[in-house]
């Protein structure tokens, strides 16, 4: 797996893509090298796996709304073969979630392994950071049970 890149390097950009251009990724297209930042940023951030299941029912939107309309069926038909549907492709979606952001990372331009890595760094670090408050407030409750027994 590709290392996280160093902290030193300068990071690429977080240029957010226009609204027709985020359409277009989020159906699988490749975004202009200028948002290569973004697209890290989109894929390594805390809300990764909410972003991914949007760009899903934005794929999905397309397959259910020709469903709804040219299915010769009842409404409530339609409906059952479209919540059906949603729900496989989620089910799906989220078995290869891992796999279908790396291939976002590598169509971006960075190494396979670059947004896992990055991800995993950062629940190490939060990891860090919730270990050290864990043990600040062990210790206030330490010093406050001392204080009250005389120990």
């Amino acid at each position: 797996m590709a290392e996280p890149e160093e902290r030193d390097a300068p990071a690429a950009p977080v240029v957010r893509p226009a609204p027709h251009r985020w359409l277009w990724y989020a159906l699988g297209g490749g975004l202009p090298a200028r948002h290569r930042g973004w697209v890290l940023h989109d894929t390594t951030t805390t809300t990764w796996w909410a972003r991914h299941i949007a760009r899903v029912l934005v794929q999905m939107s397309i397959p259910i709304g020709l469903v709804m309309v040219l299915l010769p069926a009842s409404w409530e038909l339609r409906a059952a073969v479209a919540g059906g549907g949603i729900f496989l492709a989620l089910i799906y979606s989220l078995a290869y979630m891992p796999e279908t952001t790396e291939n976002r990372v590598v169509k971006a331009g960075y190494p396979a392994g670059t947004a896992t890595a990055r991800r995993e760094h950062a629940a190490h670090l939060r990891d860090l950071r919730d270990g050290e408050r864990r043990r600040a407030a062990n210790a206030r409750r330490a010093a406050r049970y001392r204080d009250r027994t005389g120990r």
